[in-house]
């Protein structure tokens, strides 16, 4: 069992320690594992010790992973362990069923279990052995709430429909980004009139749904520069660097000058997302635990997305204006309004800085665990 070290400096001489448990690391970014780590910054400044350690079940055979995980979970009876659940963490081929294992072993070993669903509901795509998998993680995930001493959800519990009426052991707290909030957002009244406005976006999607993506982005693009604005697309994150010859060919007659970043440290993120002056966010339609919209939240940018799954959530009261599901020439139309008007820019910027402030701080993530889990019983 590789043990990586407390994700922050120690703070009180006795802090309370709790495991944060990880299975398979993603590549090329870990997003789980980013969460853990600020979760756990945010954490240390409440006298709480959180250590990322994960169980090395694809390095190793299963059978000696989680015989190493009962070795080592001895030393944790009486305190939380958060069993960070998605579906691919914890399978090859979305078949999740060692998460079970794990839960077993460490309610075995005397360990206060929260799972954390970052995953709560079923993979969905076509085809029969899709609908299996599906069938296959409901049921774990299912598994995992019973068995939980305590369940924490990154969406509203409201929106959960396989959540029993007696829901006391579930908990609604916010993910946060996975990125540094920056030391400093210029205003958007503050760009000079004829500068270039920046646009962002932050990940693009796999193929098959990329080149949709792509084309949603480009015909926004297009229509917000027929009034003679001077534009910038900026693309950074996951997929962005894949994705350039579908770029290339979405934009070859498009009077937008195109940066592509690619994959960039999380400084750097910051620093790109917060001189920008909008979001695109067209993956899909926008749900609470969507880590791009999060990260331009917290950079205190207008984000335009499709509507559909964000509206009883926190990110409704952010800076965000929703349009139809595939409604590209709405995005269009919402993007040429924000990028001609200064006054509604910043109105925009200030609503996200609220949210931020408000829901998304991971202080505010750190103080919702501690009340969720009573620190003070949660053993030290």
């Amino acid at each position: 069992m590789s043990e990586a070290p407390s994700a922050t400096t120690r703070g009180p001489i006795n802090p309370i320690k709790w495991i944060a448990l990880l299975g398979r690391r993603d590549f090329p970014t870990d997003g789980v594992e980013d969460y853990c780590t600020f979760l756990g910054g945010a954490l240390q400044r409440q006298g709480i010790e959180l250590q990322q350690v994960r169980v090395p079940w694809m390095e190793k055979s299963g059978i000696g992973a989680l015989r190493q995980l009962s070795r080592n979970c001895s030393a944790w009876r009486g305190r939380w362990v958060l069993l960070q659940y998605t579906a691919l963490a914890w399978s090859r081929r979305g078949f999740p069923l060692a998460v079970l294992a794990v839960l077993a072993i460490l309610r075995r070993g005397g360990a206060r279990v929260a799972v954390v669903f970052h995953e709560p509901v079923r993979q969905r795509g076509p085809g029969l052995l899709q609908a299996i998998r599906g069938a296959c993680q409901s049921w774990v995930i299912r598994r995992l709430y019973s068995g939980a001493a305590k369940a924490i959800f990154a969406d509203p519990l409201e929106t959960i429909d396989w959540l029993p009426r007696d829901r006391t052991k579930a908990a609604f707290i916010p993910i946060g980004a996975n990125i540094p909030e920056p030391e400093s957002r210029p205003e958007a009244s503050a760009a000079q009139d004829g500068a270039a406005k920046t646009v962002a976006v932050f990940c693009l999607s796999e193929p098959p749904n990329q080149e949709r993506e792509v084309g949603d982005i480009a015909h926004a693009m297009r229509s917000a520069a027929r009034n003679g604005s001077k534009l910038r697309l900026v693309l950074l994150g996951r997929g962005t660097a894949e994705a350039q010859q579908e770029i290339d060919r979405a934009f070859a007659d498009i009077p937008v000058q195109i940066s592509n970043l690619g994959l960039r440290s999380a400084d750097e993120v910051s620093r790109t997302l917060a001189a920008s002056d909008v979001m695109l966010c067209v993956r899909g339609p926008l749900f609470p635990r969507r880590g791009s919209a999060l990260a331009g939240i917290a950079c205190g940018l207008p984000i335009i997305a499709y509507a559909g799954a964000s509206e009883r959530s926190p990110l409704a009261e952010a800076g965000v204006e929703l349009v139809p599901w595939g409604d590209r020439d709405a995005v269009g139309t919402v993007l040429t309004r924000i990028l001609s008007d200064g006054k509604l820019r910043e109105e925009l910027r200030r609503e996200s800085l609220r949210a931020q402030e408000t829901y998304f701080s991971w202080d505010k993530i750190a103080a919702a665990f501690t009340s969720a889990l009573g620190a003070a019983r949660a053993g030290s």
